[in-house]
């Protein structure tokens, strides 16, 4: 027999949990997961290193482009509009309803799965199966992993509500590497099985992934740790769903909420991954340029990764348990509204810096990373241009990572659905941007039409905010602006690295080489040393929260 639903405070409380307590957790969140991010990671780089010495570039062009597309549009579209929406702040949380609306990403992802999969076999290109053989392999079983890792979600959205702080990077960094690992083994051992070594790699890596947070769960619920919370879940089955006669299924509110979130995703996924539909639909690159296009990409995104990526998610978290999502700044509490443009001036600040820093040391390094990484197959071609355009798309994905979530953590409903209308035509525009500019550019193409892209959705960002604050003597988006000591120093980096890439890089030894980096390390110390001089206040914000030991207490 059911017993009443349990209803337990929202995500966010303010007789329970103040904004500051909110801001302690969620940026010991972030900071912890870039540290562990870095650490598991950099292992996952080697691997990878040592395995683009022993797989031809088509090969990785047809997994790293092709099935690794088929994977994250199924994941993308099958649980993010579910994610945006459980974690959204309420005056209450009703669990069951929560739950079931997650565990509704895993019918959707069999259905996203089976369409998709159709399409990449009968629609798509098919490549030579002389030399790529075990193609349909490849696309059933990154269909297949995508549906293993959606059973997760339930799992996944209350450890994240719950600011579960270490879960879900060891999680995810533990699965990584054990599909390193097994790649390295069997390129190793078994060369000719092709594309069923990733496949394989591809099964485990999601199967670990799921298993880490059930395995979490079923040794939490039930002990002390839990009580103290208090956790909304005292056994398993209550992660199930759960027919009742006496209340309905699902929220209907919070579920046409997931409806304009799931619209907004669709679009979402083809603003982010809009060069990738283009290569594979209209086969404007062959699988070898692909190949290349995606190691470039890859290495240029790695701080994306470890620091924006991390920050972004933690931090949309934070505004959306501090603001109320629709509310004007009037009609929220005036602490809340401080703190949360505070935090937004301080990450706009440090995402700016940071996103500077690798545009001004990007053009000059690019090419030596490139060969430090994957040999003269990466650094003698394009790939070099394709990394320094790169490095300006970094800096634009980084201030739209943090204008984003804040935004889409106080939209409300109808706001959302009418940004629904822009995201469409960002996504016509996108598109026809990177065909043209590709066939006109080559890969380059590519990456100018994200820049643009990315400029356009901070834009829209920044008028929103704006707008948001107008009501108020705030101005969170003076983060922006570095100061000027900084901008000076970089310029002068710049131009001195620049010189030392003319001088002793990239084909003079190893010698001038490290000559080149020690140049580079002198300047990177001077850069800092002007950011802690004159950018005091950020340097406090980090201090007292990502740097910090202990929660803060509220006053």
């Amino acid at each position: 027999m059911d017993t009443e639903p349990v209803v337990v405070p929202a995500l966010y409380n303010s007789d329970r949990m103040g904004s500051q307590e909110v801001l302690s957790a969620t940026t010991k969140l972030a900071s912890s997961t870039m540290i562990l991010q870095v650490l598991f990671r950099l292992l996952t780089f080697g691997l990878n290193a040592f395995t683009l010495r022993y797989v031809s570039k088509e090969i990785i062009g047809i997994v790293n482009v092709r099935l690794t597309l088929l994977y994250t549009t199924v994941v993308f579209l099958a649980r993010e509009a579910f994610r945006r929406t459980c974690l959204s702040h309420s005056s209450q949380q009703n669990w069951r309803h929560t739950i079931h609306l997650t565990w509704m990403a895993v019918p959707l992802g069999i259905c996203w799965s089976l369409v998709l999969g159709w399409v990449w076999l009968h629609v798509l290109e098919v490549p030579d199966p002389d030399f790529i053989p075990h193609y349909s392999t490849g696309v059933l079983a990154f269909g297949f992993s995508a549906v293993i890792e959606l059973i997760a979600e339930p799992f996944w959205v209350l450890a994240q509500a719950h600011l579960f702080i270490r879960l879900k990077v060891v999680a995810e960094s533990l699965a990584i590497i054990l599909r390193c690992s097994i790649t390295v083994i069997l390129v190793l051992v078994c060369p000719q099985w092709g594309l069923i070594i990733f496949s394989l790699a591809q099964i485990l890596y999601t199967s670990l992934l799921a298993l880490c947070y059930i395995v979490y769960f079923t040794r939490f619920l039930g002990s002390q740790e839990a009580k103290k919370k208090p956790f909304p879940l005292t056994k398993m089955m209550d992660f199930f769903p759960r027919y009742s006669a006496s209340q309905d299924f699902l929220d209907w509110k919070q579920t046409w909420l997931a409806w304009s979130f799931f619209k907004q995703s669709f679009l979402k996924q083809i603003l982010t991954e809009g060069e990738r539909y283009v290569m594979t639909f209209l086969n404007v690159l062959s699988f070898g340029d692909q190949g290349v296009y995606d190691i470039v990409n890859n290495l240029g995104s790695l701080v994306a990764r470890f620091i924006f990526l991390p920050i972004e998610e933690s931090f949309y978290v934070y505004f959306s348990m501090v603001l109320e999502r629709g509310k004007s700044v009037k009609n929220q509490k005036k602490e809340d509204v401080c703190a949360a443009s505070e935090v937004l001036e301080s990450l706009l600040k440090l995402v700016t810096l940071i996103g500077l820093i690798i545009v001004a040391f990007g053009y000059a390094y690019s090419q030596l990373a490139l060969d430090i990484y994957g040999g003269s197959m990466l650094s003698a071609g394009s790939g070099p241009v394709l990394l320094r355009f790169y490095c300006l798309y970094v800096l634009l994905l980084a201030i739209n990572g943090v204008t984003e979530c804040f935004t889409f953590a106080s939209m409300s409903k109808e706001e959302v659905d009418r940004y629904n209308y822009v995201m469409l035509g960002l996504s016509a525009v996108f598109l026809c941007l990177s065909y043209y500019m590709t066939v006109w550019l080559g890969s380059v193409g590519f990456i100018l039409a994200n820049c643009f892209n990315m400029g356009l959705r901070i834009a829209h960002s920044i008028f929103y905010i704006k707008g948001y604050y107008k009501e108020s003597h705030y101005q969170p988006l003076l983060g922006l602006l570095p100061s000027t000591a900084v901008i000076c120093v970089l310029g002068l980096s710049t131009a001195l690295t620049g010189y030392s890439e003319v001088s002793f890089c990239c084909d003079k030894g190893w010698l001038l080489r490290l000559a080149h980096i020690l140049v580079g390390a002198i300047c990177i110390l001077i850069t800092a040393g002007a950011v802690l001089l004159s950018e005091i206040k950020l340097i406090h914000f980090i201090r007292s929260h990502f740097l910090s030991s202990r929660p803060k207490k509220r006053a």
